[in-house]
């Protein structure tokens, strides 16, 4: 005869329903950005790094060294260097010598560039707006709301452990 599993103490059910919360938020920011990316790759046949980059140049109108601008994407020179090569390619980017600096390159788009990223933002923002059409401005505020909580746990935690 089988005995009845022991309830688990209350802290171990927080613990594990907050495991599931993290492998949801995991899923749905899975599925939200691989929706993004096949529209992007299809409507635009652009990626989502290429939307990344052209995003952050259109913020920063004077331009980004490419440290800044992998900084500002949280990715390595490498992986920017690529995607501004095609971009300049493509005419949508330029490289500018920075003054004073022979070594140092601004990034910074083109009329072409800032049209067509125009164009996309509009584009997305209203994909966005459809993915997330079934929670109200409420709904919205208490969910960013929350997320600023987990925001500032996991970087408490991230304190805590010397990162």
């Amino acid at each position: 005869m089988t005995q009845p599993r022991a309830r688990a103490p209350r802290r171990d059910i927080l613990s594990k329903q907050r495991l599931r919360l993290w492998l949801r938020l995991l899923k749905t920011s899975r599925d939200v950005e691989g929706n993004i990316r096949e529209r992007l790759r299809t409507q635009y046949d652009t990626t989502l790094p290429r939307f990344d980059v052209l995003a952050a140049l259109y913020r920063n109108d004077k331009g980004l060294k490419m440290s800044e601008l992998s900084g500002a994407l949280r990715v390595s020179n490498g992986n920017v260097t690529g995607i501004v090569d095609r971009l300049v390619t493509d005419g949508a980017v330029v490289r500018v010598a920075v003054p004073g600096d022979r070594r140092a390159q601004l990034v910074r788009l083109t009329k072409k560039g800032m049209s067509e990223f125009e164009t996309m933002a509009a584009e997305h923002e209203t994909w966005v707006n459809g993915i997330f059409a079934g929670l109200t401005a409420d709904d919205c505020d208490r969910l960013m709301a929350l997320l600023e909580v987990v925001d500032d746990s996991a970087a408490a935690a991230s304190s805590r452990n010397g990162e």
